[in-house]
C-alpha cells in the first residue's frame, strides 16, 4: 500500500482549515486515512501550523510521499531537514551528534525569521493604527475649526447689517450738514 502525507479540508466557505494525515494514495481527500499528523491553519499571517513531529518524520523514513503542499509544510517545520540529515548518518557522512547540531542551528535561525516576521507585522499595525488615528483627529480639528468659522461668520452678519442701517442716516446727516452750513452762511448775508 503506497501511504501519502496530504491535507484534509475542514472549516467554512472561504476559512479552510486543513488537517495533515497520513493516508492511503487511493483514498478520497476527506477519506478514510491512516493516522493525523496535525493540523495547518493558512488564515493566520504567519499560518498556524501543529505538527507532530517525530510522527511525521517516522513516517517520512518508513516511505511516506508528501503531497506538494504537505512538503511545503514539513519543509518549513524542519521533518525534510532532520530526514536529510538522518539519511547522512545513514550513509556515514555525519554523526548523530553532528546531526543534532546541525538540526538544532538551522532551528535557530528558522525561529528567529519567524519571531523577526511576527514582530515586524505587529509593529507595522501599531504603526497603521496609530496613523489612523492621528488623520481622525487631524480631520475632526478641520471640521471644529469649519464650524467654529461658519459661526463666527453668522454671529459678525447682524454686526454688519446693523452698520448698513446706519450708513443711510450717516449719509441723510452729511446731506443735511452743508445744508445747514449753506444756510447759515445766507444768514449773516441778509
Amino acid at each position: 500500500m503506497a501511504t501519502r502525507i496530504r491535507l484534509q479540508r475542514h472549516g467554512r466557505k472561504g476559512r479552510p482549515i486543513f488537517t495533515i494525515v497520513v493516508a492511503d494514495s487511493r483514498a478520497k481527500r476527506d477519506g478514510k486515512f491512516i493516522e493525523d499528523l496535525g493540523q495547518y491553519n493558512p488564515n493566520t499571517n504567519p499560518a498556524t501550523i501543529d505538527l507532530n513531529f517525530e510522527r511525521a518524520l517516522e513516517w517520512m523514513m518508513s516511505g511516506a510521499e508528501p503531497s506538494n503542499t504537505a512538503r511545503a509544510i514539513l519543509s518549513y517545520k524542519g521533518v525534510l531537514m532532520k530526514k536529510h540529515l538522518l539519511e547522512g548518518v545513514k550513509k556515514g557522512a555525519l554523526t548523530a551528534e553532528q546531526v543534532e547540531e546541525r538540526f538544532t542551528k538551522w532551528l535557530n535561525d528558522k525561529q528567529s525569521l519567524v519571531d523577526t516576521k511576527i514582530t515586524n507585522l505587529t509593529s507595522s499595525a501599531e504603526k497603521a493604527k496609530a496613523d489612523r488615528l492621528k488623520a481622525e483627529s487631524d480631520a475632526n480639528a478641520k471640521k471644529a475649526e469649519a464650524v467654529a468659522a461658519k459661526y463666527a461668520v453668522v454671529e459678525e452678519a447682524p454686526v454688519a447689517e446693523e452698520v448698513a442701517e446706519e450708513a443711510p442716516a450717516v449719509e441723510a446727516a452729511a446731506e443735511e450738514a452743508p445744508a445747514v452750513e449753506a444756510a447759515a452762511e445766507e444768514a449773516p448775508a441778509a
